[in-house]
């Protein structure tokens, strides 16, 4: 198994983009040069050097990658180089391109994310695409799928861990009324609750729910379509995160 070893002392952004300009040079590339000097840098730097070979070679060093790598490994170092809202911005933009529509995944990064981490995404989205991503989301996805997605974008939501235990009894209630007591599914209930909701007052909830009713939401025969974002709840409170950064995301197999 191969290891990557952190060298001892960084060199400068623009010696990186040279040593990078010099990995590239010749019959194929070397890739463990590229690696190894990727891999060490965090977003900040990896800016710093795209700016610089920029500047050297008056080339985009991501369309450079492009060019001399393939398959997993252009892949990984491709979304590597971006900043997290602009990487959420390039998987979802190609989950929903309608030859390769993977509404999974982009319902994964999309639910995984913050409110305030939405609207950064949703700036870089309209920015790098010149659409806004209510618009594709429009265009994609369809019945509750499409109402879920478009609630959870456009919809602010607290994002600390205080809980009105108050109000999570009267949601258990409401879900309780809008699945299990009725015939069929009041899914606006069910998407109002879910999208409007922290993650902490979604945990009160769940514990509401099974005090009344005696069984957990995820026994709940519920909108399917909720089951996505309800398993990215139930990461992010295993991992005490606050965000699901770390959560299955499948999401370099849709670039």
């Amino acid at each position: 198994m191969s290891t990557l070893t952190v060298p001892p002392l960084l060199s400068s952004p623009r010696d990186d983009a040279m040593h990078l300009h010099r990995a590239f040079k010749g019959f194929g590339s070397d890739k463990s040069a590229v690696i190894n000097i990727l891999a060490h840098r965090d977003a900040a730097q990896r800016a710093l050097i795209q700016h610089e070979y920029r500047a050297l070679y008056a080339e985009d060093l991501p369309r450079r990658l492009s060019s001399e790598l393939s398959g997993n490994l252009e892949t990984a170092l491709l979304l590597w180089m971006h900043d997290p809202p602009g990487r959420d911005a390039m998987i979802v933009r190609q989950a929903l391109r309608k030859d390769l529509l993977n509404l999974e995944t982009a319902t994964e990064v999309i639910c995984s994310r913050t409110s305030s981490q939405i609207q950064v995404f949703k700036q870089h989205y309209y920015a790098k695409y010149g659409v806004h991503l209510e618009h594709d989301i429009e265009l994609r996805a369809s019945g509750d799928h499409k109402k879920l997605l478009l609630a959870y974008v456009s919809t602010p939501r607290y994002e600390g861990r205080e809980v009105d235990r108050a109000m999570a009894e009267k949601d258990a209630r409401a879900l309780y009324k809008a699945g299990e007591k009725r015939w069929g599914t009041d899914e606006k209930t069910f998407i109002r609750v879910f999208c409007e909701r922290s993650a902490a007052h979604l945990t009160a909830v769940d514990s509401a729910y099974h005090g009344m009713y005696g069984k957990c939401l995820k026994k709940v025969n519920f909108l399917n379509v909720l089951l996505p974002l309800f398993d990215l709840w139930l990461f992010c409170e295993a991992n005490s995160s606050g965000t699901i950064s770390g959560y299955k995301e499948r999401n370099f197999r849709t670039i």
